[in-house]
């Protein structure tokens, strides 16, 4: 069974996807801790499901780094198979991202390489895309430039406005989410392999 810590920072839709997942005796995945860096509407998610949760707030540390280093000792308390960014909207330090490597994945509202950073589905709007996407990625120091496990298209239509598109991304990217942790806990997807492509 692997055991996984979900990272939020805000609403949890990922998070709830992966909480329902797993509460299904058949997923080989369970969801042992959440944390997040704001008092994120998603912990509720954990609190109906009973899973434990933190904050680490960066407000409350002189340094990015400072931060990241007691982020990581929360981390490590639950020692998981699988750190899950589901929605975490802050850059990891590098010292995070070592220490977890590459046993850390990411979801992307887009293609990756096309459009990483905070505001992917407004960005391929205005490059005139006609088709986006969902990326599931092991986590390197870059903004969205680790390794791609896994990638679905979704058609960019006529008309659409940002919150349409990433209403349609973001059901597309629960279900791609809950199959990669699948593929990972069943040996289908190798993290190490993955990373060193």
């Amino acid at each position: 069974m692997l055991s996984l810590l979900v990272l939020i920072s805000g609403g949890g839709s990922n998070l709830r996807a992966l909480l329902e997942a797993s509460s299904d005796p058949g997923y080989p995945a369970r969801v042992i801790a959440v944390g997040s860096d704001t008092e994120a509407d998603g912990l509720a998610h954990a609190e109906e499901f009973q899973i434990p949760s933190f904050t680490v707030l960066p407000t409350a540390f002189e340094s990015r780094a400072a931060w990241g280093d007691e982020l990581l000792a929360q981390i490590d308390r639950w020692s998981p198979d699988l750190v899950v960014c589901a929605g975490f909207m802050r850059i990891l330090p590098p010292a995070v991202v070592t220490a977890l490597a590459p046993r850390i994945i990411n979801t992307h509202p887009a293609l990756l390489p096309a459009f990483p950073g905070a505001h992917a589905v407004r960005d391929a709007l205005a490059a005139g895309a006609r088709t986006t996407g969902v990326t599931v990625h092991v986590i390197d120091e870059g903004v969205d430039t680790g390794p791609v496990i896994v990638q679905r298209e979704i058609a960019v239509l006529p008309g659409d406005t940002e919150h349409e598109l990433h209403e349609r991304i973001k059901v597309v990217e629960r279900e791609l989410l809950v199959q990669a942790v699948r593929d990972i806990a069943e040996g289908l997807v190798d993290l190490k392999e993955t990373a060193a492509r």
